[in-house]
């Protein structure tokens, strides 16, 4: 089929108010088209291809599609780039854009991955990174959801890494390990659904925020659109996961706090909201800030379903009971006096009241006291009123340190010295690693408190943005059940390491707190790469030869995108050499097939993928 691109930018060359020194005005082109010139509408009208594409017939009128027609001018690939002209020519499309060889093309698939490049130790530390954020059309997803292949097993207890001996489960079957997987987490997630789904107590997670100068390991500056669709399709299979009492808290500033927000209200559903906690992360001002000091954090929770979801209270504090005393030697215990009156008037419950002393007391001018006389009567009669010392005060009521709550209600705003600040939780890890090696983990206090209001001893707790594994280390203290997804390289070199020297019995953290001394185990899982390998090799290369290397590789040994025609590529090698390498790296990953990232599950005895009989065991009971 001809370029409807080309033929476009012929036909409306013929238009002189469209040209400026040879060459196409696009904002022209669509100025023109907002005031729906006839002019313009009668040129386009002149070819039966555009009449085709660009008008709709109603009852042999022909109306123009104005948003559709603006819509293609605006695409990049109307007068595009160098790298777009080329994909372009070899017939590949980017995002939501019109592939050059068909009459058109609408992209709404709605899942977007992101394979976010890494190896920044230092925030000040600037380089270029390759960034893939890739839209799939609907017709290009088969298999990329489906289960995936576990590799590279391994349990590590305090004595160090020991082969796999097959998962440790419950009466009922269900896998009581801890786990760390490697590996994409979108698709990870998608893994555990098949064993996991309605069994998980509390998810947390610390997603990328989104603000665009980030500096660890991590690319954190997506497009908004694409943030918050890489957060929806994470989301809807975290929501299967959760149990029917389970939550989700999710850590996230203001950049998309508010987004974030809506985005749950319609994934959980708004009557699932349960609170919105204002963590105080740092405890001083940054006086260098251009605005204001943005000294705070957002955690959204949402439940599964609310009125099930029911939080546990927080401990008493010492200071808390020690405002109880016993001067009159109650033999029930310690008690304080709480006010007898309160401001909602009752004439029933306006009466004066005798103190022991003799003195007549009335309630304060506008209020009342807070029960009956009858009541009133009865409670004294029960020594639960106190008149002073002296016994000639207005009455209070006696409030039993034994009676109250054996906790308290979390508020909503939670201080750096309830939970720690970013400083405290830098320094547990540089007690950990010597250095800030993963610089913004949260306090381990913190998510302390997440875990004791949404949990309890034995639940299961899921942390797909594990970053330095905090939740991990948490949790194992606290004597829950994890389970963490990290795709980053430093699931080896700081996630499992932190975890390692934690059952070890590492006392930093929360570790005194909780009488930690070391001990329990987890179990090391990766997701079996396939053309995942591509992409790391794509990502590592440093020249164009070693691109043009990999190339001839993939030709022979990659699951290539069925968009991909090898000879036009290959007939058209002068222009992609002339592309940066950013380019050729980008072009090199969007040629393979993405659905074959990693070894599906239903492929594992495809000789293939030579997956080890001992990996077709492990799979085999994971998946049953």
């Amino acid at each position: 089929m001809e370029n409807l691109l080309e033929d476009l930018k012929k036909l409306l060359k013929k238009d002189e108010r469209l040209i400026s020194e040879g060459e196409l005005l696009k904002n022209k082109v669509i100025e023109l088209a907002l005031k729906l010139d006839k002019y313009l509408i009668k040129l386009l009208l002149s070819d039966k291809k555009m009449k085709e594409v660009f008008f709709i017939d109603i009852d042999g009128t022909l109306i123009f599609d104005k948003d559709k027609f603006i819509h293609f001018v605006s695409n990049k690939q109307f007068l595009p780039d160098s790298y777009t002209a080329f994909k372009n020519k070899i017939g590949l499309t980017e995002g939501n854009e019109f592939i050059s060889e068909k009459k058109e093309v609408v992209l709404s698939w709605p899942y977007k991955d992101c394979v976010l490049e890494g190896g920044m130790t230092k925030e000040d530390q600037k380089r270029n990174e390759i960034f893939w954020n890739e839209t799939l059309a609907p017709d290009e997803i088969s298999r990329l959801l489906d289960p995936k292949v576990f590799t590279n097993a391994k349990r590590i207890d305090k004595n160090g890494e020991h082969k796999f001996d097959g998962f440790r489960t419950d009466e009922n079957g269900n896998i009581k390990d801890n786990l760390i997987i490697k590996g994409n987490n979108l698709l990870a997630l998608h893994s555990l659904k098949k064993h996991f789904a309605g069994k998980v107590k509390l998810i947390y997670i610390d997603p990328p925020y989104n603000t665009g100068n980030d500096g660890f390991k991590y690319n954190d500056a997506f497009n908004h659109s694409s943030w918050l669709t890489f957060m929806r399709n994470r989301l809807e299979v975290a929501k299967e996961l959760l149990s029917n009492e389970g939550t989700i808290w999710i850590n996230i500033d203001d950049n998309e706090c508010h987004y974030l927000k809506v985005l749950c209200d319609e994934i959980f559903r708004r009557e699932n909201f349960v609170i919105n906690f204002i963590w105080q992360k740092k405890y001083s001002p940054a006086n260098d800030a251009r605005w204001f000091s943005d000294n705070h954090d957002h955690i959204l929770v949402f439940a599964k379903n609310k009125e099930a979801f029911h939080p546990n209270l927080l401990p008493r504090t010492e200071e808390m009971d020690k405002r109880y005393s016993n001067p009159d030697n109650d033999p029930r215990g310690p008690w304080k006096p709480g006010g007898f009156s309160v401001k909602t008037y009752t004439k029933e419950y306006d009466y004066p009241i005798e103190t022991p002393s003799g003195k007549i007391v009335y309630p304060p001018k506008g209020s009342c006291w807070q029960t009956s006389k009858e009541n009133y009567l009865k409670k004294l009669k029960d020594n639960r009123i106190w008149f002073g010392p002296n016994n000639d005060s207005k009455p209070q009521i006696k409030q039993f340190l034994s009676e109250v709550q054996k906790g308290i209600v979390c508020k909503s705003i939670w201080t750096y010295d309830e939970v720690g600040h970013n400083q405290v939780s830098r320094s547990e890890i540089v007690k950990l690693f010597g250095d800030f090696t993963f610089s913004t983990p949260k306090p381990e206090r913190l998510i302390q408190r997440i875990l004791h209001l949404a949990s309890n001893e034995g639940d299961l707790i899921i942390d797909f943005f594990a970053g330095s594994g905090t939740t991990g280390a948490v949790a194992i203290k606290m004597k829950r059940q994890f389970i963490l997804c990290e795709q980053m390289d430093y699931a080896d070199s700081v996630t499992v390491e932190r975890l390692k020297k934690v059952i070890a019995g590492e006392q930093g953290g929360i570790s005194k707190s909780v009488g930690w001394q070391g001990g329990g185990d987890f179990v090391y899982l990766e997701l079996m790469k396939w053309s995942e390998n591509f992409v790391e090799e794509i990502k590592k290369a440093k020249t164009k030869d070693e691109l043009k290397k990999l190339w001839e590789t993939m030709k022979e040994k990659a699951f290539l995108s069925y968009k991909v025609n090898i000879k036009i590529v290959d007939d058209n090698a002068k222009d992609f050499e002339d592309l940066s390498i950013e380019n050729q790296k980008s072009f090199l990953l969007e040629c393979l097939d993405k659905n074959h990232l990693y070894v599906n599950y239903s492929e594992i005895d495809d000789e293939e993928y030579g997956v080890s009989e001992e990996d077709k065991k492990l799979n085999r009971e994971f998946y049953k």
